[in-house]
């Protein structure tokens, strides 16, 4: 961030005479920046004057798996596309990186899954991911670039995986009302023994696959349209493409939304050596939900040392999009 005179924190640079909230914030290319020190991160578009979302990294209640989230999530006119603690699953938060099922730990939080039971408070299985400092938080290049180190825990507090993560913001469009997200993640595995990634599914719950970066949509979203190249409908969930959407009706305000998750080119599906993206784990009854999962169906074992990377691509569009506008924007908008 810049500003008056400035030093550098562990939570890199900041006002020499920072408050709790940072009273000059970044403003480049049309993005304003506040961190709230401790507490979380806010983009502001400005000629819209719209919060397009909240990082936030304080820790929450431990049954929830305390990670860093975003939400609220917005379109450029204003809308809200993510929920927090819905009733149903108070640990879904917006948009977050999750393991559901991490040799034997729950870092995706609630009750956890297990074969023959069914779902169990188990608090004594729930792990959390904790903000260590941001590396850089920067409005430039017409957009944002916040780099991240986080842990990863099991409830017992043992370092298990440290993970950067660098979250970006490219291509707002005001005119258009589209701007795009693009979230990356590189966690290594600090263990002297492997990492095993896993979800419901891979532990006998059929289409259940959910763990990784994972979505939840406010609830004017339920039953809203799902999308991919090819197909429609919910029953995409568990099937394999490179980019799949979920458009809705807002409550409260008029129109539409339509967010596009794509995987990026290199990603590749359990580290099988085939250049295609994983299963998506998606759902629009009981309500909105999207995941390109790490482990839909079978488990992904991390060896001590190595690095799983991930790159996702979330476009945010203020409007209903079919297939083929949803094709000419990532045409007109590669990699």
């Amino acid at each position: 961030m810049t500003g008056q005179g400035t030093r550098t924190t562990g939570d890199g640079p900041r006002p020499a005479a920072a408050t709790a909230q940072d009273p000059s914030p970044t403003a480049a290319s049309g993005l304003r920046v506040v961190h709230t020190h401790g507490e979380s991160v806010t983009v502001t578009e400005t000629t819209t004057g719209v919060e397009l979302f909240r990082y936030v990294y304080r820790p929450e209640a431990a049954f929830e798996s305390p990670k860093p989230y975003l939400h609220p999530i917005r379109t450029l006119a204003g809308a809200v596309v993510t929920d927090y603690r819905p009733n149903d699953h108070r640990w879904h938060k917006g948009l977050q990186m999750t393991a559901s099922h991490l040799s034997g730990q729950n870092l995706w939080g609630g009750n956890s899954y297990v074969h023959g039971e069914g779902y169990l408070p188990l608090p004594e299985q729930v792990g959390s991911m904790a903000h260590v400092a941001f590396d850089e938080l920067a409005a430039r290049d017409g957009g944002l670039v916040m780099a991240e180190r986080l842990t990863w825990h099991p409830y017992d507090g043992e370092l298990w995986a440290e993970e950067d993560r660098r979250i970006e913001v490219r291509d707002v469009d005001p005119q258009a009302g589209t701007w795009a997200l693009v979230w990356s993640t590189a966690v290594t595995n600090r263990r002297s023994e492997p990492l095993t990634f896993g979800s419901p599914t891979t532990h006998g719950r059929p289409m259940a696959g959910y763990t990784g970066l994972f979505w939840r949509g406010p609830r004017g979203f339920r039953d809203g349209r799902v999308l991919s190249p090819e197909a429609e409908g919910p029953g995409l969930m568990g099937r394999q493409a490179p980019w799949l959407a979920y458009g809705a009706e807002h409550d409260g305000v008029d129109g539409h939304a339509t967010l596009v998750f794509e995987h990026a080119p290199e990603n590749a599906h359990l580290g099988d050596g085939d250049e295609h993206p994983a299963h998506w784990f998606v759902r629009n009854d009981p309500f909105a939900a999207v995941a390109p999962s790490l482990a839909f169906y079978d488990e992904l074992e991390l060896a001590p040392g190595d690095t799983l990377v991930r790159r996702y691509r979330i476009v945010v569009a203020d409007r209903a999009w079919d297939r083929d506008q949803i094709a000419g924007y990532l045409k007109e908008h590669p990699w």
